[in-house]
Parts: structure tokens; sequence; C-alpha cells
């Protein structure tokens, strides 16, 4: 029996089996957690249902969530209402910018529709899901996990008005954390290092992150979808339940280093 045997989990954002949030659900189930997922449209249904069936959880529990609509996100808890009796977690692994945002110099790319946009579905998605999710997750001793990243507090090139959106997405981690503290949930953020999936190829230059990633972590390379896993099913547990409001680093040490210089 895992120690996540007993355990509801509600994932927003699978959009591929090699996402991180597919990493995450894997190490879920292997732990004995229940799984329900939401898919974006239905081009990602069949790619989130092989996901569900292949992991053993009842592909039944896929509910259709665009996150820009308050609609579809109380839909989803309505519907999820029906088949579960509570929610014990919530994941929010979403993120998105337009293309043309994410490759070239901040300010050329920068626009008030892009901002507005990757504030709304990479930030205001988790206040959004997390009030939704109240009704279902109190008395549960519930558990919220978000995905972030190095560039909310340093400039990465061409990751741009992301960086300002994983900023929100963090102050809203911990604005959370502690308005929900006393209802006895906890908040959490991962911050995984350059990781390759299907939402990494839109940022421009992902490859030169990549090889700096594997030059600069003391580690000596990057980190798997199934390491960030691991460490979300530890922060959605019980065997995590002293700690809320924090941002833990999956990224084989890359965010401590200030420099690096070519070996010789």
């Amino acid at each position: 029996m895992g120690f996540m045997a007993g355990k509801r989990a509600l994932i927003v954002g699978v959009a591929s089996d090699r996402s991180i949030a597919a990493g995450i659900a894997e190490a879920f189930a292997r732990e004995g957690a229940e799984i329900a997922f939401t898919y974006q449209n239905d081009k990602l249904k069949s790619r989130v249902e092989k996901l569900s069936a292949r992991l053993g959880q009842n592909t039944d529990l896929l509910f259709p969530c665009d996150v820009s609509s308050d609609d579809e996100i109380e839909a989803v808890f309505a519907a999820l209402g029906k088949e579960w009796d509570g929610l014990d977690i919530l994941v929010h692994s979403v993120g998105f910018a337009p293309r043309e945002q994410l490759a070239g110099g901040f300010v050329e790319s920068i626009t008030r529709e892009g901002y507005a946009i990757s504030h709304d579905i990479s930030a205001y998605s988790l206040a959004a899901l997390a009030k939704a999710a109240l009704p279902m997750m109190e008395g549960h001793n519930g558990a919220i996990l978000t995905l972030t990243y190095d560039a909310a507090t340093k400039v990465v090139p061409n990751y741009n008005v992301m960086g300002l959106a994983k900023a929100s997405l963090d102050s809203c981690m911990r604005f959370l954390a502690a308005d929900l503290g006393p209802k006895g949930i906890r908040v959490n953020a991962i911050s995984a290092g350059a990781v390759k999936t299907l939402a990494a190829a839109g940022i421009g230059g992902f490859r030169k992150m990549l090889n700096y990633a594997e030059k600069a972590a003391p580690l000596r390379r990057t980190v798997t979808i199934e390491e960030v896993g691991n460490t979300a099913a530890f922060l959605c547990s019980d065997l995590a339940s002293g700690i809320t409001g924090e941002t833990t680093f999956v990224d084989a040490g890359v965010n401590i280093m200030g420099m690096v210089f070519d070996e010789d």
C-alpha cells in the first residue's frame, strides 16, 4: 500500500504523457491515490483518457476545463461532486502565453493582450480553481500544488512575460497558503528545472536552456518528469503535513548557482 492510499486527487493540466502533470499522475497512482483529470479540449481528451487508463484510473472521471472560463471551472467541481464526497488534492499544472511572447526581447515582444492572457491562464487560474475546490476540500486536510519556474525571480532569455506570470503565480500560492491554512489546506509549489515537455517546446531557444542546465547544475544534468512527480507525491501526502507556502526546487541544483565558468 502506497503512502497516498485513500487520497483523491484532481490533476489539471495534462497535455501529453510526457508532461510534468503526467509524471505527477504516475507517482500519485503508484502510491495509491485515486485520480480525476481535466482536459482542455477534445483534441487533448484522448491523450488524457489513455493516461488515465494506463494508470488504472476510472476513465469516467475526465472533465473538460478551459481555465479561462469560470463556468467551466465550476462545472468541473459540480460534476466531480456527484462522484466523490470530498477532494484531498488539487494539482495546478497550467501555464500559457501566446507563442510570439516567448521569443526575442522582453520589450519588443510584450503586449497588453499577451500580458493579460498569460496572467489569466497561468496565475489567476490557480486562485479560481482553489476557490471552486474549497467546498470539496474543507475537512480533508487537503493539499494544493502548483508548478512554477525559476524565471519568477530571475531573468531567463525568451521567457519574457511568462516570468512575470510565474512571479504572480508564486505570490498567489503564498496568499492561498495563508488564507487556507486555518482550514487545514496546505498550498505549495514546485519549481522544476528545464524539462523536455510539449509545453517547453514553445519557448524560443529551449535547447540552449537545456544545455545550460546540464552545464550549470551541480548534478550536471537536467531532471525528469518522474523526479518532479516523486516530489509532488511527497508534498501532497501526509508526509509533508507541516509544509505550506513553500517553493521546492527540483532542478538538479541549477537555482543555487550564481555564475558558471566553462570547465578547463
